[in-house]
Order: C-alpha cells, then structure tokens, then sequence
C-alpha cells in the first residue's frame, strides 16, 4: 500500500530538526530563527527565538530543553521560565555552523557540525561529532565524518546512528559508560542518497528523509531499503515518530535549502503519515 503523507501546518521558512516529546511536535524554523511545538493537529502551542537559528534539539532529565545555535556555535538551555542560558560552547570543535544533535536519556548530548562553507560551493571535508555531558563539558566524540548530521541512540543507550550526509551512509558507533562512541562501522551504504535527517523505529530501522532525491527511505541495517515515502511539491529534510501510538511519521519539508529563497517563499510545512511501526527510541 502507498503511503501519501497530508500536511498538517504550513507556512514556515525552513523547517528542520524535529522531536516528539509530551504530546508535542517540537522543530526548528532554522531560517526563520524560532522554535516551533505543535499538537497532533498542527496548532502551534509554543513558540521562540533562538539567536544564531536553531537546529537539533533534546531534553534534559530535569526537563529543560537543550537547542543549537547553529551560527554561535553553542548549546543554549531554556528553562522552566522560558529563559536562554547557556550551556555548551562549541566554538573549539566545531569549524562551521552547529547542526543536528541528540541528547540521551542522562542528558548527554551529541552534536554534529556542517564542517566546510556549503552555501559558497567549498568541497565538503571532515569534520567530528561532539560529546557534551550534562553539565556542559565537551570533548569530540568522533571525527572523520563527512557532514553528521541527523542522529539517533537506540533505547538501551548502546549504539549511535549518524547520518553522514556527504558520505552518504549511516554510520554506527557503540557508546561506552563514559560516553565515549567506540567500534565505528557502516550501517547501511545509500549508494547515491544524500542523508539528511533520521530516525529510529521498534524494529531497528531507520527512516530517512533525503530532500535531493524528494523521497524518505525506511533502511534496515546492511543497507537494504524496506519502504519509501515520495514526497510532492517539497524536500523532505527530516522525519520523526510520534503521536499518540507512535507511529504518526511527521516529515519536515521545505522547497529549497537557500535562505533567501525560503524566506521569500515561506512554503516550509509539516507533513504526517501513518506507519506500520512505531518510534523506537526513548528519548527525544
């Protein structure tokens, strides 16, 4: 059966980085420079500026949400009272825009960065993964990818999933007690398909959105392709599981990833479809 996803909110810049967490579907507008939470409805029920433009997002244990500033390069936290503060500085092992990140159940969070000047044609070299502990110190995770960019823990905390967008592959690292990502190994080979955001579902499989090709991907580990979503009038740049069951995918989608094309244009939306299998992760 073909699965045609509907959209549910529209009207954004460039949607980008989202998470399931309370009932809520929670994005970054990275162009736009706020944080989005919507209802399974699509209402918006909160909304706020980040200086710098958002990307990954997570939660810590006690609650407080943890966002990137892409352009400052930090780790902002906000608080029950809704205020910003500071909480990691990404400035030493990040040489290009902070990107996606997610954060455990501990609080510990992984970071990804663009690593070259993608929007001036500079050819894509490495670049790391950082590892941010819970109380905002940082060391580099992993090194030697090639734009990380979505990523997920599976729910016994055990293994990270990136997506490398310019090797075009998922890679997998075990994580140790510390934190430390260990015993590096591909995942899964895209061939031609250009990751960029990701996530889990219970079987083990990965959803991915690849917004050059107008497609998500459902990868079981190996490589093989399980499932696609095409995606009309739109690129898909990220997806995540959630709803009530778990398993409303909502798909980020945008129609161009050029600033002054999207705020222009303002045809960034969220669409949803219903899926056989749920999330499988614990934690946003």
């Amino acid at each position: 059966m073909r699965l045609i996803p509907k959209t549910i909110a529209k009207g954004f810049a460039y949607p980008e980085g989202p998470r399931w967490h309370n009932g809520l579907l929670w994005f970054s507008d990275q162009h736009e420079g706020s944080v989005y939470a919507l209802d399974p409805a699509g209402t918006i029920q909160d909304r706020f500026h980040v200086p710098g433009g958002p990307s990954g997002m997570g939660w810590l244990p006690n609650g407080d949400l943890l966002v990137v500033s892409m352009k400052e390069r930090r780790v902002l936290r906000r608080g029950a009272d809704g205020k910003l503060t500071p909480h990691a500085d990404l400035t030493a092992v990040h040489n290009s825009y902070s990107n996606d990140m997610v954060v455990d159940g501990a609080g510990r969070a992984y970071a990804g960065n663009v690593g070259f000047d993608f929007y001036n044609g500079e050819d894509p070299r490495p670049t790391c993964l950082a590892d941010i502990s819970p109380e905002g110190h940082i060391t580099i995770a992993a090194d030697d990818l090639y734009l990380p960019n979505g990523t997920v823990i599976t729910p016994n905390g055990k293994t990270l999933i990136v997506a490398e967008t310019m090797g075009f592959r998922l890679t997998a690292f075990d994580i140790a007690p510390n934190g430390q990502l260990l015993n590096r190994r591909q995942f899964a080979n895209l061939g031609e398909h250009a990751p960029d955001g990701i996530c889990l579902n219970a079987d083990g499989h990965v959803w991915v959105a690849v917004p050059w090709d107008k497609i998500l991907l459902l990868v079981r580990e190996g490589g093989k392709i399980v499932a696609e979503i095409p995606i009309k009038d739109g690129n898909p740049y990220a997806c995540m599981l959630g709803g009530a069951e778990g398993r409303d995918l909502f798909i980020c989608c945008a129609p161009d990833h050029n600033p002054e094309v999207t705020l222009k244009m303002r045809e960034g939306r969220i669409d949803v479809v219903r899926v056989d299998v749920g999330a499988g992760q614990g934690w946003p």
